[in-house]
């Protein structure tokens, strides 16, 4: 057995028992907040790129000429919608995309879960690589500032990461911020029921709660050079 294949069943496993009978709902979710938020950094003739996909609730949702999700998990390949276009591989190896082809890459609640920082800055730096001049990288995660007991529950968070250190490991890589929002979304959906859609919708409207009850960061930024 491969190492890549090996490693794509032990996240296969752990994410069955992770969503379990929520699959339907995390997906409206997204729905949303591809539709209220993340669209809006997204144009419909961009090539887009989900990094670390997991069940494509990103890569499915978001509107782009070209869509691209990235895991070594599986299932990736069986949840991706038709215009998805699927690699299945270990992120830690170099990607099979051309360089500057991507407008925006994005990242949500997968790189605290790579076994080090220097497999973090190897994403980074792919992540530069394949994005064109000017191209975005939007990332969301758990901010270990916030959630500090809570993060380490989860069997497959190795790094500890912040707005901060995200921030200053994407200056390091040749990055420019445009937005970083240290409390987003809650700390995650794992284990019960997400939140109706119309809820989620109200939040995004309500920066106010964001400061609450968020604990998970959100960064925008730029391609430099």
């Amino acid at each position: 057995m491969s190492k890549d294949k090996h490693i794509g069943e032990d996240v296969s496993t752990i994410y069955a028992h992770r969503f379990k009978n929520f699959e339907i709902e995390r997906d409206r979710i997204w729905r949303v907040l591809a539709a209220s938020y993340f669209q809006m950094w997204v144009r419909p003739t961009d090539a887009v790129l989900d990094i670390g996909a997991g069940y494509c609730e990103f890569i499915n949702n978001i509107e782009a000429k070209e869509k691209f999700a990235l895991d070594v998990n599986p299932m990736t390949r069986l949840r991706a919608v038709s215009n998805v276009t699927v690699s299945l591989q270990d992120v830690c190896r170099s990607w099979p995309m051309e360089s500057e082809t991507i407008d925006v890459a994005f990242s949500s609640n997968f790189f605290e879960h790579l076994p080090s920082k220097e497999d973090l800055s190897h994403c980074l730096q792919e992540s530069r690589r394949v994005l064109r001049h000017g191209g975005l990288i939007i990332l969301m995660g758990p901010n270990i500032r916030f959630c500090p007991g809570i993060y380490w529950d989860f069997f497959d968070h190795h790094l500890p990461l912040s707005d901060r250190s995200m921030a200053e490991a994407l200056e390091l890589s040749g990055f420019e911020k445009r937005l970083v929002i240290p409390r987003f979304l809650p700390f995650t959906m794992s284990g019960k029921r997400p939140p109706a859609a119309i809820f989620v919708r109200l939040y995004l409207l309500m920066p106010i709660l964001w400061r609450i009850l968020g604990k998970q960061f959100l960064i925008v930024a730029q391609k430099r050079g």
